[in-house]
Order: structure tokens, then C-alpha cells, then sequence
């Protein structure tokens, strides 16, 4: 039997072992950072409470978990974290029971009880709905920018537009006001300014990097009662093929946590690397789970 109400994901992250599933649910707030493994979870939407596993993630926003038929469904990790608590739904029941007590009939409480999980149902396809709305604008915004011209690597730099359309009003008034010869040797230099840095071309598979540890820092995240942890790096590289890098970032997991890592420190490992800018930090790639980590000598 097959459930109407899934949102089945054309593109989605498997997790390739037990560490990274555990990592992931920990970031998104479903297990403590002291847990060791993963525990049982249930899907209570749509009149539903089945057990389900969590199998991978499309974006940080939208995990991915199979149902008790197979079926694979998006689901927001903050929605799904409410659905674990032993009170979810008991409203429902409640007006049900109420309606019952009334009056005695037991069609009316039946329709009651309906009612209360068609808006449950209904809730729960509406708020997985926007949610995958807000996932296709997003990439249509990408889109529209990449056509337009623009070489971002996320839509948050869209914000850098205004400045960006500023500087070049600012420097236009200035050549004016100067002589026209010497407005004619730096129309050159002006050129030469404009010149997009050419676009880094990300490995799609893992690959061995280093990087050298320049900070930990705590970003805030809206699904969770505390901030994430995260690491910034410096001097980053993809070995093989030897391509630079700069500046990313990364998850402070418990693997990382187990290092002992400080500041300074040079480390080698494996990991995918994607352009994914870092909260109220100007760091435009982002490190999916290191493994195979190993400290150099500096």
C-alpha cells in the first residue's frame, strides 16, 4: 500500500555508514551529542504512527526517511523531532474523548476524531509542501542569478548586488571628473578590475584535502535550542587533483572532536567538499564528513 500524502526526492544524500547518521541527527537536534547510536524513531503525520528510518538528507533543512512500506519521504528533521514526544497528537484524542462525553453518540465522536487527523494530515502535507517550495525557489534563484551573470556560490551573496552596483556608480564619477588622457590610461586598469575570477569547479566524490585549523566558532541554528558548533580552516587544498582551496568550513563532529584538534594545527583527510557559505561568516565551502584524519607535523 502506498501512501498518498509522500513527498518522494528526486535528489537525495544516502548516508553512507551508521557514523554519519548519527552525526547528522545530532546536528539537526534528534539525538544528544553523548549518544553513541541511533535510536527508534516514528512517523505520526497524516493518521500515521509507524516506525521509520532516517536513510540520508536532501539540504541542511529537509531530512530523508523510509516508511514502514519502503516509501522515502521529506520531512523538515524539527517537524520529525516533534513527532517523537509521547504527547504528540493527545489533543486530538482529547477533543475526540470531550465530544463523546457530550452527547453520548459514538458516530459524533467518530467524525470528531476524523476531523482532528484530516487537519493533522492536512497540516503536515501543507508544511512539507512549503517546505519543498522554499527548496525549488531557492534553486530557481540560483539559476536566475547564474543566467544573469552573476558567479555566486550561494543566494545569500545576492546581498552583495547593491554594493557591488555602488562601487562601480562611484568609479564611473570619478574617471569622468578626471583628464581625459589620463582617463584613457586607466580605462585598462578598469578592465582589468571587472574580470570575474574564474568559477572553482568542485569534485563531486570524496577526495583527499588539507587544510590548516584557523578557528572554532558557534553559529546559531533556528531548529535546535543550541548553536552549532563549527570549524573553520585555512589554507585549504584538494591534493589530488593539487587544486586550492582557501577558507572552509566544517561541522565540529564527535570524529573531529576526538582529535584533539587546535588551532594551527595541519591535518590531511578524505571528505566531499561543496559550496555551502557558513552563517554570518564570508566562508563559501563547506567539508562533509571528514574521515581518515591524520595530524602533520607543522
Amino acid at each position: 500500500m502506498e501512501y498518498a500524502f509522500v513527498i518522494e526526492p528526486q535528489h537525495y544524500e544516502p548516508f553512507e555508514n551508521d557514523e554519519e547518521q548519527l552525526e547528522k541527527c545530532q546536528e539537526w537536534g534528534l539525538l544528544s551529542e553523548k549518544a553513541s547510536k541511533a535510536k527508534t524513531f516514528y512517523y505520526k503525520g497524516n493518521g500515521l504512527n509507524v516506525v521509520c528510518s532516517i536513510v540520508g538528507f536532501v539540504d541542511k533543512m529537509t531530512a530523508v526517511i523510509q516508511l514502514d512500506n519502503d516509501q522515502k519521504h521529506c520531512i523538515h528533521p524539527s517537524y520529525l523531532k516533534e513527532m517523537q514526544a509521547a504527547s504528540y497528537g493527545a489533543k486530538h484524542t482529547a477533543h475526540a474523548e470531550a465530544s463523546e462525553a457530550s452527547d453520548g453518540s459514538g458516530s459524533e465522536a467518530a467524525a470528531a476524531t476524523g476531523e482532528a487527523q484530516g487537519a493533522e494530515g492536512n497540516a503536515d502535507a501543507s508544511f512539507e509542501a512549503e517546505a519543498e517550495t522554499g527548496m525549488s525557489s531557492t534553486k530557481s534563484v540560483e539559476e536566475m542569478l547564474e543566467e544573469a551573470g552573476f558567479a555566486f556560490d550561494s543566494v545569500e551573496s545576492a546581498a552583495a548586488i547593491p554594493d557591488a552596483v555602488e562601487e562601480a556608480a562611484s568609479t564611473d564619477a570619478a574617471d569622468s571628473a578626471s583628464d581625459p588622457a589620463e582617463q584613457t590610461e586607466e580605462k585598462p586598469k578598469s578592465k582589468a578590475k571587472k574580470e570575474k575570477a574564474p568559477k572553482l569547479v568542485l569534485p563531486e566524490e570524496k577526495v583527499k584535502m588539507i587544510a590548516t585549523v584557523k578557528e572554532f566558532t558557534t553559529v546559531p541554528n533556528h531548529f535546535s535550542d543550541n548553536d552549532d558548533e563549527v570549524v573553520i580552516y585555512e589554507a585549504v587544498s584538494i591534493t589530488e587533483p593539487e587544486t586550492p582551496v582557501g577558507e572552509a568550513w566544517s561541522s565540529h563532529s564527535a570524529t573531529l572532536k576526538k582529535q584533539e584538534l587546535e588551532v594551527g594545527d595541519i591535518i590531511t583527510f578524505e571528505a566531499k567538499i561543496v559550496a555551502k557559505k557558513l552563517t554570518k561568516h564570508p566562508v563559501a565551502y563547506k567539508i562533509n564528513n571528514p574521515a581518515k584524519i591524520n595530524k602533520e607535523e607543522a
